[in-house]
């Protein structure tokens, strides 16, 4: 009887382990336990994430991470930071989520597990404003653009054989093209646009318009995270179904991009 009931107590050990190694193994447990989404974000970039003129952090992707926040049961917890730090601080596990307007790309994908996108953005080739020599970007070629590091932009610019000016904001960009100290830039189209709405006497022009690529919000890509994704993933669709990402979209960029056409 005894030795039943020792091995009784050892196998709720054992199995009561397990629990906590399943509980500890899953992030989207540890999220629900601490009770708060750590979400990565430059704070800096315009209609994406930004400082209001009260110095409130709001934003496109503010307001969808906070959505998702609240999806899952718990309160977000942005953190702001460079760009370049972002994806790095999601695989290192410091950030659970990135919400900045990241373009998918297959790349990224072998890295990063994404949610479905939630909108889609045309990319922009800007020039000074008394440029003629840049028209598309195969004209980049021998050129010198600025962008920030690690982008999608950036490598396009680096594909057409410029060289790259790494810049933390658009400001900076801007800035640099203006003084005549880079060629051009490629950009998020609405981004460009809400800077000209913002800065109407900009010495700035869109000479070319780029196709449309899949934003989403990338998570550290590993056997853990999964249920995290999932989760994300059925937020979106239902704030999708509901006309609420539309909404959002309307809001901060004056266009419906949730779709892909």
């Amino acid at each position: 009887m005894k030795k039943i009931v020792v091995l009784a107590l050892a196998l709720a050990l054992v199995l009561t382990a397990f629990a906590a190694m399943a509980d500890d193994g899953d992030l989207l447990a540890r999220i629900k336990e601490r009770g708060t989404l750590i979400i990565a974000t430059e704070g800096n970039w315009s209609p994406w994430t930004y400082h209001d003129e009260n110095d409130v952090l709001t934003g496109l992707d503010v307001e969808i991470g906070t959505l998702i926040a609240h999806g899952l049961g718990v309160e977000p917890e942005f953190q702001e930071t460079d760009w370049d730090s972002i994806l790095a601080g999601v695989d290192s596990g410091r950030f659970d989520i990135a919400c900045n307007g990241v373009g998918y790309t297959e790349t990224r994908a072998e890295k990063y597990s994404f949610s479905t996108p939630y909108v889609y953005t045309h990319k922009v080739l800007v020039v000074r404003d008394d440029n003629e020599s840049i028209k598309t970007v195969e004209d980049l070629n021998g050129k010198t653009t600025a962008n920030s590091p690690s982008s999608t932009y950036a490598q396009l610019a680096e594909d057409q054989g410029a060289a790259v000016t790494y810049v933390s904001t658009l400001v900076e960009t801007i800035t640099l093209l203006e003084q005549g100290r880079v060629d051009a830039t490629i950009n998020a189209q609405v981004s460009i646009q809400d800077y000209l709405n913002q800065h109407p006497d900009a010495k700035i022009k869109v000479v070319q318009i780029l196709s449309g690529d899949p934003v989403a919000y990338p998570v550290r890509k590993a056997a853990d995270t999964e249920t995290l994704v999932a989760a994300i993933d059925e937020i979106l669709e239902a704030a999708r179904q509901d006309g609420t990402l539309s909404e959002i979209s309307n809001k901060f960029f004056g266009l419906d991009l949730t779709k892909e056409d």
